[in-house]
This record gives structure tokens, C-alpha cells and sequence, in this order.
């Protein structure tokens, strides 16, 4: 059975540093898409990756463990993007909602059978490249890093509603995108 994070992280503290390529490994590559997805450029967002990976390990004693590993590396990830983005963190944190919005899903529609798998994958991700930085990057915590509404909130240092008000808006982006590229396809 896998070693768990916490398990790996109290031998880093007893003195085995080697395993903290268990942690690199187990996170490389959530974390490299994020840096990605922020800073749109590969070469960046791998410096990024493993400047936040040697962070995380410098820090490694003050992680509490009152959240996951890999929340708290998203965050010094996060931090990381933001301030090789610069000003853009004030974009992040301008808008700020109170009232929750439910989600829908953008791709529970009919519709979405007549595509091929292939195609809504390049489809999805070419999408998302063009939406406004703030909603890619809620957009890839909550998707590609599995990171519930309340973990992106600990991530990104917004509160719930923001997240939720962000991933909505984000979705119907995605929606709106879809059903034209849908109605194009079928005019063709």
C-alpha cells in the first residue's frame, strides 16, 4: 500500500529527504497544469512548478496538516503564478460576490453526443485558453485538480460565493462557446 502524504511528509521530517520525490511525483503533474492554465506558457509555468515545489519543501515544517498536501501546494503554487502575473492578482480579487449561485453543467445538453470525444476535448481546451484568466484558473482547480469549492476558496483566498460565482459564469462561457460551435458544425 502507498505511503499517504502525511506519512511521507513526517519521514522528510525524520530525516529522509529522498521522499520527497514521492510528493513531486504525486503532484507534478496537477501542478504544471495549473501554472500552465495561469500563465500560458510551458516554459514558465515548469519554472514556476518547481519554484513552488522548493518552497513547499523549504516550508515543509510549518505545513499544520489542517488541510491536504496538495491544497496547501496549490496554494504556494497559486502565490507562485501570481506573482510572476503581477498586477493581474488585483483582477483576481476585484470582484467579489456574496450570493450563491447554483451550478449547471455546460455540457449536458443533447447535443454533446454528436461530437466526438477528441474533438470536445481540443474543443474544451482551446475554450478555456480564451476565457478571462480568473475563470481558467477556478475552472482547472475545480476540474483538473479536483479541489472542492472550499479548497479553491483556501487556494485562491476568495470566498466560497466568488468561487461559485466564478465557475457558474465560467460554465455558461463554456455553454455559450459550445452551442455556437455546436450550431456551426451543423450549418457546415
Amino acid at each position: 500500500m502507498p505511503l499517504s502524504d502525511n506519512e511521507i511528509i513526517e519521514r522528510i521530517r525524520s530525516g529522509s529527504s529522498n521522499y520527497y520525490a514521492l510528493l513531486v511525483d504525486r503532484y507534478k503533474d496537477r501542478g504544471f497544469t495549473l501554472a500552465v492554465r495561469m500563465l500560458r506558457n510551458r516554459e514558465d509555468a515548469e519554472e514556476a512548478a518547481q519554484d513552488a515545489f522548493i518552497r513547499a519543501y523549504n516550508a515543509l515544517n510549518r505545513f499544520e496538516g489542517k488541510s491536504r498536501f496538495g491544497t496547501w501546494f496549490y496554494r504556494i503554487l497559486y502565490n507562485v503564478c501570481l506573482t510572476r502575473i503581477g498586477n493581474r492578482k488585483e483582477e483576481f480579487h476585484r470582484i467579489g460576490f456574496e450570493r450563491e449561485i447554483e451550478s449547471s453543467d455546460p455540457f449536458a445538453t443533447s447535443d454533446f453526443n454528436d461530437y466526438e470525444a477528441k474533438d470536445m476535448t481540443e474543443f474544451v481546451k482551446t475554450s478555456m485558453e480564451s476565457l478571462p484568466e480568473k475563470y481558467q484558473s477556478i475552472l482547472s482547480l475545480f476540474y483538473f485538480q479536483e479541489l472542492s469549492h472550499e479548497e479553491i476558496a483556501g487556494v485562491t483566498q476568495l470566498p466560497i460565493g466568488t468561487i461559485k460565482t466564478h465557475l457558474f459564469r465560467a460554465r455558461n462561457l463554456l455553454q455559450q462557446k459550445l452551442q455556437k460551435e455546436i450550431q456551426f458544425e451543423k450549418a457546415v
